[in-house]
C-alpha cells in the first residue's frame, strides 16, 4: 500500500511538472507570436532607409513607393562618402570614442569600487548625491560648461569632449558599483590575507570578475560618442574637426534634395552600430542582468 502511494505521488508530480512545462511554453510562444509584428513595425523604418539608398533618382518620390529598387544604385554609397570628407569625420569620431571611453572606464570603476568594496565615513553619502545628479538635465549645464570652457581656451578642441569622461560618470558609476558588491567580499580578504595590495586587489580581482559589466560600459559609452550631435555642435567649430554626426547634418543641409545619398551615407553610419550589437550582444545582455538592471 505504502509503495502503491508513493509511486502514485510520484505520477502526480510528474504529471504536474509536464503541465507546467506545457503552459510555459505556450506563454512562450504567445510572447513570441506578440513580438514578431512588434519587431516588423519597428523594422520598416530601416528597411525603408536601406530601400532609398538603393534607389536612383526616379525611383525616390514615386507613388506608389518602390519598396524593392530595380534597377539597384550600389554607386550610391561611393557617392555618398565623396560628397564630404568622410574618412576625416570618421578618424574624428575614433578619435574621441576611444580616449573618452579609456576615460570612462578608468575613473568610473575606480571609484565603483571604492564605493563597494573599501569602507570609510560618508559613503553612502556620497553615493546618494552621485546618483541623485543623474536627474539634473543637461540642458542646465550647457550654459556654465560652455562659459568654463571658454575660460580654459578649449572651445573649438576635443578636450570638452573627452576631459570630461576621466571624472567618471554617474550611470556607470551606478551600474559598476551594483556589478562590484555581486563579487564575493572573500575574494578580496583573502588577498589582502596574502599581502596584496587594495590597488593589486581591484586590478587583479575585481577588474577580471567584472568583465560584462566593464564592456557593457564600454559600449553605452561608445555607442554615446558615436552619435553625439549636441556636444560637437556646440564645441566645435572648425569643420576639419566635426564628427560623423555634424558631418551627416552638413551632408544633409549640402545636398538635402539628394535622399538616395543621404539614405546611403546614413546607412553606412548606422550598420557599425547595429554589426557592434551582434558581436557583443551576449556581454551586453549578461552585463545588464547582473548589474540589477533588467526588468
Amino acid at each position: 500500500m505504502g509503495g502503491e502511494t508513493v509511486a502514485c505521488q510520484v505520477s502526480t508530480a510528474t504529471g504536474g511538472a509536464r503541465r507546467r512545462r506545457f503552459w510555459r511554453r505556450i506563454g512562450r510562444l504567445w510572447g513570441h507570436l506578440a513580438l514578431i509584428p512588434l519587431s516588423i513595425v519597428y523594422m520598416i523604418p530601416f528597411f525603408w532607409m536601406l530601400s532609398t539608398a538603393l534607389k536612383t533618382d526616379r525611383q525616390v518620390m514615386v507613388w506608389p513607393p518602390v519598396w524593392i529598387p530595380n534597377p539597384i544604385a550600389w554607386d550610391n554609397f561611393p557617392r555618398a562618402i565623396a560628397f564630404f570628407p568622410f574618412w576625416r569625420f570618421l578618424a574624428n569620431t575614433l578619435t574621441i570614442a576611444v580616449l573618452a571611453m579609456l576615460g570612462i572606464l578608468i575613473s568610473s570603476s575606480l571609484v565603483a569600487y571604492s564605493l563597494a568594496r573599501i569602507r570609510w565615513p560618508g559613503r553612502d553619502l556620497l553615493f546618494g548625491i552621485t546618483v541623485a545628479t543623474m536627474m539634473l538635465p543637461y540642458q542646465v549645464t550647457i550654459i556654465p560648461l560652455f562659459v568654463q570652457f571658454t575660460r580654459f581656451k578649449w572651445i573649438n578642441t576635443y578636450l570638452p569632449l573627452i576631459v570630461p569622461a576621466w571624472f567618471g560618470g554617474a550611470f556607470y558609476i551606478f551600474l559598476l558599483r551594483q556589478f562590484f558588491m555581486t563579487i564575493p567580499q572573500e575574494l578580496s580578504d583573502a588577498a589582502r590575507i596574502d599581502g596584496a595590495s587594495e590597488f593589486r586587489t581591484f586590478y587583479q580581482i575585481v577588474l577580471p570578475l567584472a568583465r560584462p559589466a566593464l564592456a557593457t560600459v564600454l559600449l553605452f559609452e561608445f555607442l554615446a560618442r558615436w552619435r553625439d550631435f549636441q556636444g560637437p555642435l556646440i564645441y566645435l567649430q572648425d569643420p576639419r574637426k566635426y564628427t560623423i554626426s555634424l558631418g551627416l547634418s552638413y551632408f544633409r543641409l549640402e545636398h538635402s534634395t539628394e535622399w538616395q545619398l543621404l539614405m546611403a551615407a546614413s546607412l553606412t553610419l548606422t550598420i557599425p552600430i547595429i554589426m557592434l550589437y551582434f558581436l557583443t550582444q551576449r556581454t551586453f545582455i549578461q552585463g545588464i542582468a547582473l548589474t540589477g538592471l533588467k526588468g
